[in-house]
């Protein structure tokens, strides 16, 4: 049997909001949108569980630079407790490790305890989690059986509010429907485990789905399959798919220089010229082109930090650019 061909890869510049499917990793998911757009290089910004579903930004080329802004952006989710299971992973992915009755719960219980898990609180993560301990994930220790002890860390924790207890009032499965509005580090698992040990019969993910990652509020998303069935139409259809790296940089306040502030950043010089506010910024061209990110000091003097291989003296190769 002849193997299939290698892949061979392309220079690609852009910003894939993929809708990643349940039962995959996000870097499986992120393995199979790359071979279809034959990208030389791309990342995903904030993992999902395999069993999450929604969106997962996924970064070409160039827009790799900026992986780390959207890392840490507000996110949003919909997810759905089921009460009463404590599994090992805090999802229904895991192994059940205690079973308790769901007491009688009225609205206004559940809401007061969703409050007390809003605002700027202390979390502890799952210890089957990416979160590493020596170079190595915490997940690959507690499959091991190591016991794995996770120190709580401060997380904000915008909104928390039920959607729906319906199939719980109504004498059904013990489900609570939610909405997370969270920060950078929240786990929703975490969450969900902590809620139920609130209510006092303990609780798991059963389903979880984001919704949107900032700046992506009203994300258009793209599955597998829809951008198989483009990849077999060919390219263009499946380029016209991606953001263009500007869209990813709302993040960081924007300062614009000229052609020749622009070459001296482009040669890893500093630019003075009042420049404001101080800390991280996008920094632009008069046109509107995004050329990296940059540090601006106490002085107003612009620095260099990670410019786009197109603000370079010497671009890397030719790159597809979005329009």
């Amino acid at each position: 049997m002849s193997k299939p061909p290698r892949t061979r890869f392309r220079s690609l510049d852009g910003i894939l909001l993929l809708d990643k499917p349940r039962g995959l990793s996000s870097n499986q998911a992120l393995q199979r949108v790359r071979h279809l757009f034959r990208a030389r290089k791309a990342g995903h910004t904030g993992s999902l569980d395999p069993l999450a579903t929604g969106l997962l930004p996924v970064c070409f080329g160039e827009a790799t630079k900026i992986a780390g802004g959207l890392l840490g952006a507000r996110k949003a989710y919909d997810a759905v407790a089921r009460l009463g299971i404590v599994t090992d992973t805090d999802d229904a992915d895991g192994q059940p490790l205690r079973e308790r009755p769901v007491p009688a719960l009225s609205i206004d219980t559940i809401d007061a305890a969703l409050l007390t898990l809003t605002g700027r609180i202390r979390q502890r993560p799952p210890i089957y989690s990416a979160l590493k301990r020596g170079g190595e994930p915490l997940y690959a220790k507690a499959r091991r059986g190591e016991v794995v002890e996770v120190e709580e860390r401060e997380i904000d924790v915008h909104a928390f509010e039920l959607q729906s207890a319906a199939d719980l009032l109504d004498a059904g499965q013990p489900l609570l429907r939610l909405r997370v509005e969270c920060g950078s580090g929240t786990y929703v698992r975490s969450l969900i485990r902590d809620l139920g040990e609130i209510l006092g019969c303990g609780a798991h993910v059963a389903e979880l789905r984001r919704l949107w990652v900032d700046p992506f509020r009203e994300p258009r998303l793209w599955t597998i399959e829809a951008l198989q069935a483009l990849a077999e139409r060919g390219e263009r259809g499946l380029d016209a798919c991606l953001l263009p790296v500007e869209s990813g940089m709302a993040s960081w306040p924007e300062v614009e220089v000229d052609a020749a502030q622009a070459a001296r950043l482009s040669h890893g010089q500093g630019v003075a010229g009042g420049f404001h506010p101080q800390g991280a910024v996008a920094i632009f061209d008069p046109g509107g082109r995004a050329l990296g990110l940059g540090e601006v000091d106490g002085e107003g003097r612009l620095r260099p930090q990670r410019l786009f291989s197109w603000a370079c003296a010497q671009p890397d190769s030719p790159a597809v650019q979005v329009p």
